[in-house]
């Protein structure tokens, strides 16, 4: 509460001085003259400096106002019965501040409900003094942009900087989240490659975590077959269903569909993007595993089973056709239309235009479609868990049952596990591979879109 009466605080006196400030220069461009900036640039100078400190304040106060708390309840009496180990203390003090945020909630130790008062007491104390010195800074800022709103003040060239910095600020936490990311897959992977070798992890072809002892660590940990189901699953089954169909709805709707046609099939088309991918889970469990099971015991398979490959591949096919369709058929209405025009009044056929002309030239758009559909399988997990199972199965069997690297990671890193074991760490080294994987495919998409686009600008 106290939080949201600041913010609701500072956005007001931010307005009323957004208000004064446009208001006053507004004057002094009637009295005096032109000035370097418009009054709403005097506006949005000094809303900054009456929001960005008032933030800036509130930030540091509530990364110091916890050890404030903590020392204020250390100074009560009943502080003295708390355990003089310190994960003790901490875990009474955790729940002392968990009853004072939910009262209503139960104690397990008694001296957290007698606790829970004197932190309540703290926050509110220091919430406040927290809240006094937002609003002071914030009417300090704001003061001290007011008495700059002037004729010759350059207030335009300060706010459009200000905007600047925060474009960028935007783009570096794009960036350092990026590396935040591969920093930590990093470092926890080097953690499980210390007792597993990345020989043996990289070529290995047993996977079985659950069994991993210390003297047969690299035994255990052979990924060849997750890599292979999700090759297999992801970028071959799926990509076969896809990408036919997903270019030839997109060749479809651009050069033979009316625009009534289209205007209703585009959309029909593209709502498959908006389902969830547990529903598609279920209907590959439910309705295509069966009927693959079916047919592969039509076949004189023996004991065939209902979690196979080919219904997680089939179903993640069709659950990326609209990337493919979509991209594809963006790429081939930027190709100019001279080209085709050109192509049929050198009397070539529609269909030959289509082959030889305009596939070609949105090639670009088609092959980052493609990789946009193979990245989106390879991190597909539902499907998998529903519909191939959790074997880590070394096969080119597609109505056998396998898995893939993303469904091993969440099954790694869920339930009652140790973090530090290799087990769990082995989450982090598949997430590494996964993602160069993922890397190189982006790099030879790039790559391919650089080259055609060069020979067709």
């Amino acid at each position: 509460m106290i939080l949201t009466g600041v913010l609701l605080a500072v956005l007001g006196l931010g307005l009323v001085g957004w208000f004064a400030a446009r208001g006053r220069a507004r004057l002094l461009h009637t009295g005096r003259g032109t000035l370097h900036s418009m009054p709403g640039y005097h506006g949005w100078h000094v809303l900054l400096w009456i929001v960005v400190p008032a933030l800036i304040a509130w930030g540091a106060w509530s990364a110091i106002m916890p050890g404030l708390v903590d020392g204020a309840v250390m100074t009560d009496p009943a502080a003295a019965q708390l355990p003089a180990d310190a994960m003790g203390r901490a875990a009474v003090l955790s729940e002392a501040k968990a009853i004072a945020d939910n009262p209503g909630q139960a104690a397990f130790n008694p001296l957290a409900q007698t606790l829970s008062e004197p932190v309540r007491a703290a926050h509110q104390r220091f919430g406040l003094i927290g809240a006094l010195l937002v609003v002071i800074v914030a009417l300090a800022g704001g003061g001290w942009a007011f008495t700059k709103v002037r004729a010759n003040y350059p207030a335009r060239s300060r706010v459009e900087r200000a905007v600047l910095g925060v474009l960028l600020l935007a783009s570096l936490m794009a960036i350092l989240t990026t590396f935040g990311i591969v920093a930590s897959l990093v470092f926890e992977a080097g953690m499980f490659f210390k007792d597993v070798s990345p020989i043996d992890f990289l070529l290995g072809t047993h996977w079985s975590p659950g069994s991993a002892r210390g003297d047969n660590l690299g035994e255990s940990f052979g990924a060849v077959p997750l890599f292979w189901g999700t090759i297999y699953i992801g970028a071959i089954i799926a990509m076969v269903v896809a990408i036919p169909l997903g270019l030839m709805s997109a060749i479809y709707l651009t050069q033979y569909a009316t625009p009534a046609i289209r205007r209703w099939l585009k959309p029909v088309l593209e709502i498959l993007a908006g389902i969830p991918t547990v529903v598609y889970g279920y209907f590959a469990a439910l309705t295509v595993a069966p009927i693959f099971r079916d047919f592969a015991g039509s076949l004189g398979m023996p004991n065939p089973s209902t979690e196979s490959a080919l219904a997680a591949g089939v179903v993640m096919g069709v659950m990326i056709i609209p990337f493919v369709s979509s991209m594809a058929d963006d790429a081939l209405a930027a190709v100019p239309r001279a080209m085709s025009d050109g192509s049929l009044a050198l009397g070539a056929t529609k269909s030959e235009t289509i082959k030889k002309v305009l596939l070609p030239a949105a090639l670009p758009g088609i092959v980052a479609g493609v990789m946009l559909a193979v990245s989106r399988a390879i991190g597909e997990t539902m499907i998998v868990v529903m519909a191939a199972g959790a074997a880590a199965n070394l096969s080119a069997n597609p109505f056998a049952s396998m898995t893939t690297v993303t469904y091993q990671i969440v099954q790694m890193l869920t339930g009652d596990q140790e973090f530090n074991s290799p087990k769990t760490l082995s989450a982090f080294a598949l997430g590494l591979v996964l993602f160069i994987v993922t890397l190189i495919l982006n790099i030879i998409a790039l790559r391919v879109v650089k080259r055609f686009r060069e020979a067709y600008e």
